[in-house]
Parts: C-alpha cells; sequence; structure tokens
C-alpha cells in the first residue's frame, strides 16, 4: 500500500522507535510505499528514491487511492526559499495552514496569478503560496544539456548555504553530506542513492579522479560532497566550527583549503 507524507519534515528512524538513530527525513507530500507495520504506530517504507527505514503512522495518509490521485495531479515543489508558508488566501495576512520546507511536493491547481499559486493540500485542503517560491516537480533530468545540467545541480546545492549540520537531515532545517547532495540531485530530476557511496542500481558511475566536473560527486570514507570546480567543493560537515554546509577547496594554496578530506579522497563519481 501507498501513503502520502502530511507533515512538513517526516523522520525515519532505523528501527520503530524515537530512541533509535535518525536515518533520512521524507518530506511533505512524498510518496512511500508501506511495506509492513511492524510495531503498533509504526510503519517500514520504502521511499520513491529506495530508501527504507520506519516512521510514524501520523505522518501519513495512508491508501492506494488517495496517493494515485496525488500523483496524476500536477505537482510542484518547494524550491527557491528554505521554507514556505502555504497561506489560507492569496495575501500575506492570510491564515498559515502550514509551513513547508524546501523539497517538499504540492498540488499546482491553477496557473498562477497576481504573484500567487493556488495549490493543494495532501489532505484536501487548499491555500496560497507565492508564485516565486514554487518551481516545476522533475521526475527525469532538467535538461539534456550536460553543461546545463551540471549548472543546474551545482545551483541546488548552493540553495542550502547557511544549513546546520543534521544527521540523517535533508532539509533546510539541518542536512547531512548525503542528504545535501540527493536533494540537490532531486530537485534537477535525478535519484541517486541517499548514503555516502556509490550504490549498484543508482546512475552514479566511479570516473578518474582527475576527470572531475562540476556536479560530480567527491567521496572519502564515510563522506560526500559536491565538486563546484577549480578545486572548489560543497558539502555538509559536522566538523567542529564548521557544523553544517560550507564549501571548501582541493587546492593547498587555497585559504579554505581542507588537508585531511583532500588526503582521504577516495573515488569520484559522475551521473554523465
Amino acid at each position: 500500500m501507498k501513503a502520502i507524507v502530511t507533515v512538513p519534515i517526516c523522520p525515519m528512524f532505523a528501527a520503530p522507535s524515537v530512541e533509535s538513530s535518525l536515518v533520512d527525513e521524507v518530506l511533505y507530500g512524498m510518496v512511500v510505499d508501506i511495506l509492513e507495520q511492524p510495531a503498533p504506530g509504526w510503519y517500514r517504507v520504502r521511499t520513491h528514491y529506495r530508501y527504507e527505514g520506519f516512521v510514524s503512522r501520523e505522518a501519513l495518509l495512508a491508501g492506494d487511492e488517495a496517493a494515485a490521485l496525488w500523483e496524476a495531479r500536477p505537482r510542484k515543489v518547494i524550491r527557491n526559499k528554505s521554507f514556505c508558508d502555504v497561506l489560507s488566501e492569496p495575501r500575506v495576512r492570510g491564515r498559515i495552514l502550514i509551513t513547508l520546507p524546501r523539497g517538499a511536493v504540492l498540488s499546482a491547481l491553477a496557473d498562477p496569478a497576481n504573484g500567487w499559486q493556488l495549490v493543494g493540500l495532501a489532505d484536501g485542503r487548499r491555500g496560497f503560496v507565492p508564485d516565486s517560491i514554487p518551481a516545476a516537480l522533475h521526475t527525469a533530468p532538467l535538461s539534456a544539456d550536460e553543461n546545463t545540467l551540471r549548472q543546474a545541480l551545482v545551483d541546488a546545492a548552493m540553495l542550502y548555504r547557511g544549513t546546520h549540520y543534521r544527521w540523517g537531515g535533508k532539509s533546510p532545517m539541518g542536512i547531512d553530506c548525503s542528504g545535501l547532495v540527493s536533494m540537490a540531485y532531486m530537485l534537477c530530476g535525478i535519484l541517486i542513492y541517499r548514503d555516502a557511496e556509490i550504490r549498484e542500481g543508482f546512475p552514479i558511475r566511479r570516473i578518474p579522479i582527475d576527470a572531475m566536473k562540476p556536479g560530480d560527486l567527491l567521496f572519502f570514507p564515510g563522506h560526500v560532497a559536491m565538486y563546484l570546480g577549480q578545486g572548489r567543493y560543497c558539502h555538509s560537515t559536522a566538523k567542529a566550527g564548521v557544523n553544517g554546509f560550507c564549501v571548501n577547496s582541493l587546492n593547498p594554496s587555497d585559504e579554505n583549503y581542507r588537508e585531511d578530506l583532500h588526503r582521504s579522497l577516495t573515488q569520484v563519481g559522475t551521473y554523465f
């Protein structure tokens, strides 16, 4: 059975308990497959990007029919701001129905008008968001042109500047290294493996380190970053004094050079 995520950020745990490790976050409007109910109030689910874990049943609207109708509608994704209020009417004084993070999915019910987008929520309510905040929900690569797509990946990753580090996080509330790069790819219509490794069956393949280009992924032991070009890369790190999104360099002459990461770079992966 399928279900729609109906909370802004749905924690996914390693076991059916809030005391277990956070392994991922599923965002509003994403559709998951319910695999089993291992304990009262809990489901084991699989996301559309094939990651599995345990979530509270209270965070989901379960039902194949509801999920199919939701996926059949024109949808948009919150992209251009870290968060977005869905308002009861098309004016800034409207009542806040829900506040959604970047990556959340909404139903687009009409063409934008007068600076506002009419949207549908998973529970059937309607609301309004500024039409400059949502963007097209890409379910395939947003461009066939390699340079355009590479730049789009870099731009999407850089949207998370200022976000602090959260193990298992995938939103502007907190993001980890693989959450950052997987969300950047997802916003551009590409689903990659959620963890910091190249996994067979996903569209990232290993290439020589000296062949890296912007948008490619740099892999270190237990860590991943996105290459920006000119020796620079962005990543989310728990390193003391940084604790979140940052840009570092592979060039020893740069002030933001990280020798420890440069020395431990194991492989480079590309979609292209």
